[in-house]
């Protein structure tokens, strides 16, 4: 089949953002099928320099350019400029659009695709959500929002609870399939790493701040990590443990950075140490392990969601520790990936890891292997999908 993998890889340039998208790429190239990259947000490209729109795109089609290149895909690619309607990757436009339209699938990932005339003709569209209870409230509050959404034929969530009792998430009349983060272990496994020194023996992730403005729904507030976060500043003085944390600052620059440092924190700038995906890779592999809290919306509508961030961890043979979102109810917890909801039992995970570390770290990588594995997830996916392999 021809499969059109939808993602921000040259809108957004950084390094977690390209593993988001381009392991549903290489998943889906593993198995076989004729796979192409599509970047048409219908939106300006963004300059992370300037952090703001721009009509000139060229930068971001440079390193989308190299990104491709990088992993043998260097004429499987589409960028379409939304400022201007040009086409980069395969630059005749009569050509591109026949690829996209000719396509057997679409793989509308975090639902980056702005569906066209040209993407809309494509016969199976899947909508690909990674960010539950704020895309589900997009979807109940702008009737623009749901149109796009209900123009997919199959309809996917990292919210594994979305549509089951406790989930405060709504479905919109919609059926939500749960799936994870498709990880393409030969790129971790068996890659040749440089692991970052400045997360050497520490606990770390790689986080936002804040990515937008709480969402208001039903009469309730949900919010960014930053709410989560500050639950846990005791943690350092608590474990005696290294704490690294790669924390982007977010809208108006907000984060609490001389705070968290006088708690312990560990803080270093994304943009500078991780901005790409080598670097980004090389630091997770430098870390001893994973701590991590979930935005507020995901705690609090129990919506069951399970970072990406935290399966290419696991695939380095690194254990995680991780605030429950309500995961658990799907996945295992106990050795490899610890889950905590409280800062008692953030304490409790962290100890228990650090105690037995070896038998963990083999855990983690038997943990990625079962439940992240890319070409299990995306088989599942399009067997869900009644598509077959």
């Amino acid at each position: 089949m021809r499969i059109i993998c939808s993602g921000l890889i040259g809108q957004y340039p950084f390094g977690g953002v390209t593993w988001d998208y381009l392991q549903y790429v290489l998943g889906f190239r593993a198995l076989g099928h004729d796979v192409w990259y599509l970047e048409d947000t219908g939106a300006w490209a963004y300059d992370p320099v300037a952090q703001q729109p721009s009509a000139d795109c060229s930068n971001n089609v440079s390193y989308l350019r190299r990104i491709m290149e990088d992993f043998d895909l260097g004429d499987r690619w589409i960028y379409r400029n939304g400022a201007d309607g040009s086409y980069h990757g395969v630059e005749e436009a009569a050509r591109a659009e026949k690829i996209i339209s000719g396509a057997d699938v679409l793989a509308n990932i975090s639902g980056a695709c702005w569906l066209r005339e040209t993407t809309s003709a494509i016969r199976t569209k899947l909508f690909l959500d990674g960010d539950p209870m704020f895309t589900h409230i997009g979807m109940m509050t702008d009737p623009a929002t749901a149109e796009r959404i209900r123009e997919h034929d199959v309809h996917y969530s990292f919210g594994l609870n979305v549509g089951e009792p406790g989930c405060a998430v709504p479905t919109g009349g919609l059926r939500w399939i749960p799936t994870v983060q498709p990880v393409a272990l030969e790129y971790w496994e068996n890659a040749e790493l440089e692991p970052s020194p400045l997360v050497k023996d520490a606990w770390a992730t790689v986080m936002n701040w804040s990515s937008y403005a709480a969402k208001e729904f039903e009469g309730e507030s949900y919010g960014q990590k930053d709410l989560e976060f500050m639950r846990f500043l005791d943690l350092p003085r608590l474990t005696g443990e290294k704490f690294v944390l790669a924390v982007g600052q977010g809208p108006g620059r907000k984060r609490p950075t001389e705070q968290l440092r006088e708690q312990g924190w560990g803080i270093v700038e994304p943009d500078e140490v991780l901005p790409d995906h080598t670097s980004y890779r090389n630091f997770l592999a430098g870390a001893k392990a994973e701590w991590s809290i979930a935005k507020n919306g995901y705690v609090k509508s129990h919506s069951g969601w399970f970072s990406c961030r935290s399966a290419c961890y696991l695939a380095l043979g690194k254990p995680v520790v991780v605030q429950d979102t309500g995961w658990s109810r799907h996945l295992p917890k106990g050795e490899g990936v610890l889950a905590f909801t409280d800062l008692g039992e953030a304490v409790a995970a962290v100890a228990t890891v650090s105690a037995d570390y070896e038998r963990h770290s083999r855990a983690a990588r038997a943990y990625a292997r079962e439940h992240f594995e890319a070409g299990r997830v995306l088989s599942t996916v399009l067997e869900q999908a009644g598509l077959g392999q």
